[in-house]
């Protein structure tokens, strides 16, 4: 059993590149036998995150991954990406495809809200000069589209949960439970009452207000937004790439050309190039086999995407929302821990991406239920140390497990 799945939704407007960012995400730069996931649906693709393997730092030769890819040194974990019905304003009010929007947004962990930079499209999403449109308006509109969402959804169920608290003894579990269907979890719950200030009062006692900023509070806990600035090759992004950090924060803006990325990656399947999704070059492999107007158009990312801005984004924009917002670490589990290998001899075949505090335990209960079971104790292959159920993963370690049921 794999690690619990996440799930990142794209959401945004109409012709602002969303779809295209969907495609450079899941184009895989590497043929890929198999998925990992059990269920993908027709808007659900699978992307990759990108980090360092740990079998450079343990000195071996090559790896064997099971799913992903290893690239130069470079790891790429597959993560579930879905792109969300377009959206506009009042959907929320089951405007367009709202219902359909919000239904897919209900089971994301993490929100990449794609944003025209250039301000070429107006808040329909109908295409307008660059410069026209205010792409700060648009991620404020599209943020409280989803913050007013989850709040009628909140507010619609507060009734019924406030006249069963009556009569239950853990009025909290009651409210996790109530909100499931919304992918949340306790912790997101709990740290959204707190960021309320509302955990000295009975939720019995709770006005309409301060159910709003609970919701409002617990969207930002559960499905957090990054924005991806995108067209950053037209020219007044860059000035609006400054006012979009300015407004969201450095750490929630990513500036991005998913049309560059998108290109870089459709050559590399070609084998017209070398490129590693993420880093600050390519090179040609024979320009004979390139049309001028491709090579014009190699030449524009280039110079407008790559060497202005180190990277067309969107390797960090996935590795932002995996790693900084999900705050996941990847853990190797491996069965001959001397070896680095699994049952068959395959090194370091599968890379976990696992919140961060996963214990030794929890990673044995993700491999197999039997080995959770029958757990009794882990080991640390980098050290050789023997590890209890409590010991805290930490990111890149190597673990084998060892139970009393271990027939996998």
């Amino acid at each position: 059993m794999p690690p619990p799945e996440k799930l990142i939704g794209i959401i945004g407007k109409t012709n602002v590149g969303k779809t295209t960012l969907f495609a450079a995400l899941t184009l895989a730069p590497a043929k890929i036998a198999n998925h990992p996931f059990t269920t993908i649906e027709p808007n659900v693709g699978v992307g990759y995150v990108k980090k360092r393997c740990v079998h450079i730092e343990l000195g071996l030769e090559k790896c064997q991954p099971r799913t992903g890819f290893c690239i130069k040194g470079y790891r790429f974990i597959p993560v579930k990406i879905m792109d969300v019905a377009g959206l506009i304003p009042g959907a929320h009010k089951g405007k367009g495809l709202g219902n359909k929007f919000m239904d897919d947004l209900r089971k994301a962990d993490v929100l990449i809200h794609v944003v025209d930079a250039s301000g070429s499209t107006d808040s329909d999403g109908n295409p307008v000069p660059p410069g026209t449109y205010d792409p700060v308006e648009e991620a404020k509109l599209i943020q409280r589209e989803v913050d007013e969402w989850f709040a009628s959804v909140i507010t619609s169920l507060w009734d019924r949960f406030t006249r069963r608290v009556l009569s239950s003894k853990n009025p909290l579990d009651l409210l996790v439970q109530s909100l499931s269907g919304l992918s949340v979890n306790r912790y997101h719950v709990v740290e959204a009452i707190r960021r309320s200030g509302l955990e000295d009062k009975k939720f019995i006692s709770w006005s309409k207000d301060d159910v709003r900023t609970f919701a409002i509070n617990l969207r930002r806990v559960s499905k957090p937004i990054i924005i991806a600035a995108n067209k950053i090759d037209l020219e007044p992004a860059e000035e609006n790439v400054a006012r979009l950090k300015e407004e969201f924060g450095e750490e929630w803006v990513v500036p991005v050309s998913a049309i560059a990325e998108y290109v870089l990656k459709k050559a590399l399947e070609k084998g017209l190039i070398e490129y590693i999704p993420g880093e600050k070059s390519f090179t040609i492999v024979d320009s004979s086999k390139l049309s001028k107007q491709q090579l014009r158009g190699l030449k524009y990312i280039e110079e407008r995407v790559l060497e202005k801005w180190g990277s067309t984004g969107v390797q960090e924009l996935v590795n932002r929302a995996v790693f900084n917002v999900l705050k996941l670490i990847t853990v190797y589990p491996v069965e001959d821990h001397h070896k680095y290998t699994d049952h068959y001899g395959n090194i370091l075949p599968d890379a976990y991406l696992v919140p961060n505090g996963t214990t030794a335990r929890e990673l044995a209960y993700m491999i197999h239920t039997d080995l959770g079971k029958t757990f009794l104790y882990a080991i640390n292959a980098k050290t050789g140390e023997k590890l209890g159920e409590d010991y805290k993963l930490k990111d890149n370690d190597v673990i084998k497990i060892v139970a009393a049921g271990a027939h996998h």
